[in-house]
């Protein structure tokens, strides 16, 4: 029997997008993301060394009977977010919003980190935040 996780599994993170060329073309301008392949209308990306794959919705399959799949219906109600941990908040900030993401707010500092969230296209959330000053950990 082999053991799970193994040193060769991955991890892939499938987001729902209404539009994948949209979608594709957002990630590869903004996050520098790299189209690794195409297929069936969706898209595998790479992203800072993990699998990203956007999928257009659809309905019940036969290994998932009861379960569909669609963009975000309202973007302020989340529940799953990305966050990538930077050295320089402010700098990806900046860097960012000069290939296009669009911010809720500026980085705020809350002491012990400074973050700021953006959506893409679709709405999915994501999160910049460096950590400073004192740790909560």
């Amino acid at each position: 029997m082999s053991a799970f996780p193994s040193e060769d599994t991955d991890l892939t993170h499938l987001l729902v997008v209404s539009d994948v060329g949209r979608s594709r073309a957002w990630y590869e301008g903004v996050l520098g993301a790299t189209v690794e392949r195409e297929y069936e209308g969706s898209c595998v990306l790479r992203l800072l060394g993990s699998w990203l794959l956007l999928v257009t919705g659809g309905g019940p399959g036969e290994d998932k009977p009861t379960v569909s799949f669609a963009p975000p219906g309202d973007p302020d109600r989340v529940s799953a977010e990305l966050i990538f941990r930077v050295p320089d908040c402010r700098g990806a900030y900046e860097t960012l919003r000069a290939r296009g993401a669009s911010f809720l707010t500026p980085p705020v500092d809350r002491g012990y980190e400074v973050r700021a969230f953006f959506r893409d296209p679709d709405g999915h959330l994501f999160e910049i935040s460096e950590i400073s000053g004192r740790s909560t950990r």
